[in-house]
């Protein structure tokens, strides 16, 4: 905790009206946003076989791991579109386009026939519908981290922004909830998706109320008093040194490698140890949908702690925490993995690895504050989405081809790597904190 923040002058432990009303907002968006878009991932393995073709046991994973990566793979795509209109037009404006993304495709997928009544085009149009919304979705989370990243100050900074990653983590535990439901209770499970249209509309309307962040309005307002006093065009603007400060290079890479360790974590604790459910205890497609119901309890809990840690401990030490207790895992993983003799013990370890499984909350406000306001929002979605683009794929690919090779050492061979790559990312940054802290101190005492 020695490296805390800067001094108490700076900091504030408490929030205004509008700064409550912002987080009530976005955190219900996000929570929309994430509900929609995890619902399928969790229902994959029973719409899959709707949506595809049916195929033998290897090829169905395939198609299931192809289905997954549909969500993320034109993820930087939608990150440079929503990276530059949030970075031109506004926060606020991104967000509310977004969430109108999430509730069409929502709608789309509630009306869809099935393979078996159009064919192969029905694998085309929800495969479409998992392309934009999973550029919805990034484009949403980040909208929200940066608005509140801009409103706030620490430690109740962090606080407010790990808020929104726990609704993302909570929209995706009620979109398990509801697909456990729907389908143990045999409903129909158009129902769930009318029901996620329906919340992504609602969380349209909310949006609308936002205003804009202070901090891109006073950057904005600032570029506009320049070009005033000195008569400057636009083209003039290239040699303004708020419009062109230039990105950290090594924190690019570092947030990089950082954001590549989430969808390792979350495709191992899922998708893949739902395959072995299916192959090795002949778990149905529902039965898997109950099991991860109960392991989503788990990663609602560690977004839970590590939000309310976030007050008290300075968050890097909480993501060097979390990186030193998985990789002690991962070393042991491989006798782990050769004596899962039920599905009581694979659950065990699925909530293990989904409760420290590492992502950026809640050292996002640190990490967002090292990149240019006016280049924040466009290199804030690439670097969240390329791992993301990239990751699913690298992951679903090693666990399913690496585990026939190497059986229960996939799992060490695969995150090892990525562990130490994060941890190394989140030394960088506790770098720049450091050093940004010690300006700051120079400067008040100076005053």
């Amino acid at each position: 905790m020695g490296n805390t923040s800067v001094t108490n002058e700076t900091q504030e432990s408490t929030l205004g009206a509008e700064d409550k009303k912002a987080i009530g907002i976005l955190s219900l968006g996000t929570f929309l946003e994430y509900f929609d878009l995890m619902l399928y991932v969790h229902m994959a393995v029973l719409l899959n076989e709707l949506f595809f073709p049916k195929s033998d046991p290897r090829t169905e994973a395939l198609l299931a791991a192809f289905a997954f990566c549909s969500t993320y793979v034109l993820r930087p795509v939608g990150a440079l579109f929503f990276g530059w209109l949030g970075d031109n037009i506004g926060r606020k404006t991104t967000v509310i386009i977004t969430t109108f993304m999430m509730a069409l495709c929502c709608f789309v997928m509630a009306n869809l026939p099935t393979y078996a009544q159009i064919g192969i085009t029905a694998a085309y149009i929800v495969t479409a519908c998992r392309i934009f919304q999973g550029m919805s979705s990034m484009g949403e989370i980040i909208g929200a981290e940066l608005y509140l990243t801009e409103t706030t100050t620490p430690p109740i900074q962090y606080v407010a922004v790990s808020i929104t990653s726990t609704c993302s983590a909570l929209g995706g535990f009620v979109a398990l909830g509801v697909a456990s439901v729907v389908t143990l209770d045999e409903l129909n499970w158009r129902a769930a998706f009318y029901f996620g249209a329906v919340i992504a509309a609602i969380g349209i309307v909310a949006r609308v109320a936002l205003r804009e962040t202070p901090e891109f309005i006073d950057a904005q307002l600032r570029i506009k008093k320049t070009l005033q006093k000195a008569s400057m065009s636009l083209k003039e603007l290239k040699s303004n040194p708020l419009a062109q400060e230039k990105v950290d290079r090594l924190a690019t890479l570092s947030l990089f490698v950082i954001q590549c360790a989430w969808p390792v974590c979350f495709y191992f604790a899922y998708m893949h140890c739902g395959n072995i459910l299916k192959t090795s205890f002949g778990y149905s497609g529902e039965e898997v949908i109950h099991h991860n119901f109960i392991v989503s309890i788990a990663q609602v809990l560690g977004f839970i702690v590590i939000t309310v840690l976030s007050y008290y401990v300075y968050p890097l030490n909480i993501l060097k925490f979390k990186a030193a207790a998985l990789f002690i895992f991962t070393l042991l993983s491989p006798y782990f993995l050769s004596h899962i003799d039920s599905p009581e013990t694979l659950m065990l370890i699925q909530c293990f690895v989904i409760f420290f499984a590492l992502g950026t909350a809640p050292g996002i406000p640190i990490f967002y504050k090292n990149f240019p306001v006016f280049k924040r929002y466009t290199f804030a979605s690439l670097l969240y989405a390329l791992p993301r683009a990239i990751m699913p794929i690298v992951s679903s690919l090693s666990f399913l081809f690496l585990s026939e090779i190497f059986g229960s050492y996939c799992f060490l061979l695969v995150l090892a790597p990525v562990i130490v790559g994060y941890s190394l990312g989140v030394f960088y940054f506790e770098k720049l904190d450091v050093s940004k802290e010690g300006l700051l101190h120079s400067k008040l005492q100076a005053s």
